[in-house]
């Protein structure tokens, strides 16, 4: 397995992989998948990553800026979607291995990102990675799609500040 930059042509594989994360109502409150023209706009377009198996894309990380002011030119938000079929065989710890790799490289001191409480895997891999628990946004949105659909979702808001870099 490698991983590698996402490139456009990886789109159609990386749309379905999201929409896979949409379905199970634990990964975001989108209820659709964005165009490939919305998802390139709003991701750093160095820290979009893919993991390949083989000539398949079985999963993706990426990150955004949290904003435009400079102070916060060291923070990202980042996501890890891992392919159904490939889920439990380790591609979520090498896309955020890469994704910490490449954000410090960059200079990004803090990644950071909201989990739902239901997301027991997500949770306990970025707790292996060193990111904390800053505290549980309650009820922070309603679902609007699915089987949770109608229900207010608590979201873990966990970050990761860097041993190497902006903050000595």
């Amino acid at each position: 397995m490698t991983i590698r930059r996402l490139e456009p042509e990886d789109w159609p594989a990386v749309e379905a992989i999201y929409q896979e994360g949409i379905d199970t109502g634990h990964a975001t409150f989108e209820a659709s998948t964005p165009t490939w023209e919305a998802f390139d706009a709003g991701k750093i377009s160095d820290l979009r990553l893919v993991a390949v198996d083989g000539s398949r894309v079985v999963g993706w990380a990426a990150a955004s800026a949290i904003s435009s002011r400079p102070v916060y030119a060291g923070v990202a938000e980042h996501s890890v979607y891992v392919a159904a079929a490939a889920r439990n065989r380790g591609v979520g710890r090498m896309l955020l291995t890469a994704l910490i790799e490449k954000s410090e490289d960059l200079g990004y001191w803090t990644l950071q990102s909201g989990i739902f409480a239901e997301n027991t895997a997500s949770l306990t891999m970025h707790e292996r990675f060193g990111f904390h628990t800053v505290g549980t946004r309650e009820r922070l949105a309603k679902m609007t799609y699915g089987p949770f659909a109608g229900t207010w979702r608590d979201v873990w808001f966990v970050e990761r500040r860097s041993n190497r870099v902006g903050l000595a």
